[in-house]
């Protein structure tokens, strides 16, 4: 299908995915490529525009990212945000220095408003920063459109180039009408008419699926979750009978959830998939044995689930494919590309060198979670299924602080059971966009009764987040955390304290680790 694209220049920022996501949120596809990339391919690709990210370096130092000045002679517009426009700054002869106040977070802005890029945008609102350098001197030709009181040059265009640039960042929720910015860009500069649908993805994505695989054998990572449930019915409309979904229950679900997934998928279920559920609950204990950083966890509990699955091929006979529901978020904090790691994912970084397949298949890879879930719509899942709480690869694995043991697994179902239930109960399930309970590493005294008790805390976790690139947290009714505070130490042995999350993400992450 030939569509128009939006191409994001990835410079190494941690909101370089997102900006794809808000492009694609005007109708518009939008891929994300590093910087290294060649002239040629982008010239190949026809971009209808071109956007320079953010990212952690200076723009004057030698070993920083640069990319070659032909491509502001291409007539094609650009648009570069934070290290994007000092970027595009430096390469036309302007001045990036270190700036004598740094600015991080809410700032109020002053914008033009003669600029299209800032058409029917209020010209004094919110913006995001996150900058120590600035913009000192416009290049010859720009004209300065926002600042602030300490930032010189928060905007600066050249319409006659087409070039456009922000020191701030509209792509994050945090600026205020920063998504009407994007849409100007892309509509008003760009000229783009908005023909990326959901429905063309679906269909297009089902016939690329049926080409690849063509008469070979399908084994699909099915947890239940949101994102391997698209993929899995995705495949089934593609394939049918060449797919089986294998289920691995690693014992670190939540509770009772192994049972709701084979109800679901299973032989009784809704969907005709070949089923295989996989018990793998003491296999996975005694692997995470001593393993108490993060990442050594999520290895471990990637290199098993995939060891699993080749195990479960061959007992099949040839299988030549596996697909699994990776999805951009995934992709971006597993640092793929420039940017920085921030945690490996099961299904992306934390997977082994070597597998025994032909090929990954991974056909929401460049989906956010979002458009995951209009996807499902668009497959036919019931809403119940498409809404469901997201949930993590390494599941209680990276909600447990510190070593993963039987015990400690319970006391988290158990208490994240609760959690969910008075949720639920109080109305508050469909307005929040994660919540769930942790187990804290910490272990601390206590009174029970007349007894002295020494039990873990629990921490309960809620957020507000359409794109899960950034979450604020929710604000959960005080007489609602009491009741679950009561219920949880009333009713889960091992625990004596319960803590509320208040961190957002940046800087914390969604997930505990």
């Amino acid at each position: 299908m030939k569509k128009e694209m939006i191409v994001v220049l990835d410079f190494g920022g941690q909101y370089n995915q997102l900006i794809a996501r808000r492009v694609r949120e005007c109708s518009v596809y939008c891929e994300v490529h590093p910087y290294t990339i060649s002239l040629d391919e982008i010239r190949n690709m026809n971009p209808k525009g071109i956007i320079f990210t953010g990212g952690p370096n200076s723009v004057y130092e030698e070993t920083s990212p640069h990319y070659q000045k032909e491509i502001l002679e291409l007539g094609i517009p650009v648009l570069g945000i934070c290290y994007g426009s000092q970027l595009l700054a430096y390469m036309l002869g302007g001045q990036v220095k270190t700036a004598p106040v740094s600015e991080y977070g809410h700032t109020e802005v002053k914008l033009s408003e003669t600029s299209v890029l800032f058409r029917d945008v209020e010209p004094s609102t919110v913006v995001w920063m996150s900058h120590t350098d600035y913009i000192a001197a416009v290049p010859e030709g720009f004209r300065v459109t926002g600042h602030t009181p300490v930032c010189p040059v928060a905007a600066m265009e050249c319409p006659e180039k087409k070039l456009y640039a922000t020191q701030f960042h509209p792509e994050v929720m945090h600026t205020r009408e920063g998504q009407k910015m994007l849409r100007n860009f892309v509509y008003e500069v760009c000229g783009c008419l908005g023909d990326w649908k959901m429905g063309s993805f679906v269909e297009e994505t089902i016939k690329q699926i049926r080409e690849k695989v063509g008469s070979g054998r399908v084994l699909c990572a099915l947890s239940g979750g949101v994102d391997s449930s698209v993929a899995a019915v995705l495949l089934s409309k593609a394939v049918g009978k060449q797919l089986t979904c294998v289920f691995v229950d690693h014992g670190l679900l939540r509770k009772n959830e192994g049972d709701e997934v084979e109800a679901v998928f299973g032989p009784k279920g809704a969907y005709e998939l070949n089923f295989i559920r996989v018990n793998a609950q003491q296999r996975y204990y005694e692997k995470l044995k001593g393993a108490v950083e993060p990442e050594e966890k999520r290895k471990i509990i990637g290199e098993e689930f995939i060891r699993i699955f080749e195990e479960e091929a061959r007992k099949l006979g040839t299988v030549d494919f596996l697909v699994q529901g990776t999805i951009y978020p995934d992709v971006i904090e597993s640092g793929l590309g420039k940017s920085a790691v921030i945690k490996s994912h099961h299904n992306v970084g934390g997977l082994p060198d070597v597998v025994d397949f032909k090929e990954i298949i991974e056909p929401l890879r460049m989906l956010f979670k979002d458009e995951v879930r209009r996807a499902g719509l668009e497959l036919g899942i019931p809403e119940s299924l498409v809404y469901r709480q997201p949930f993590p690869g390494p599941g209680l694995g990276v909600r447990i602080v510190g070593e993963v043991t039987e015990e400690k697994v319970r006391i988290v179902q158990d208490a994240d059971a609760i959690y969910r239930e008075e949720i639920a109960k109080a109305g508050l399930d469909k307005g929040l966009g994660q919540y769930f309970a942790g187990l804290t590493n910490m272990r601390s005294v206590g009174v029970m009764g007349d007894f002295r008790t020494y039990d873990y805390a629990v921490a309960l976790r809620a957020v507000n987040t359409s794109d899960f690139m950034t979450a604020e947290c929710a604000q959960i009714p005080y007489e609602v955390l009491f009741k679950v505070t009561n219920r949880i130490i009333n009713e889960v042995k091992g625990v004596n304290r319960v803590f509320f999350d208040l961190t957002s993400k940046p800087p914390g992450t969604i997930e505990f680790e």
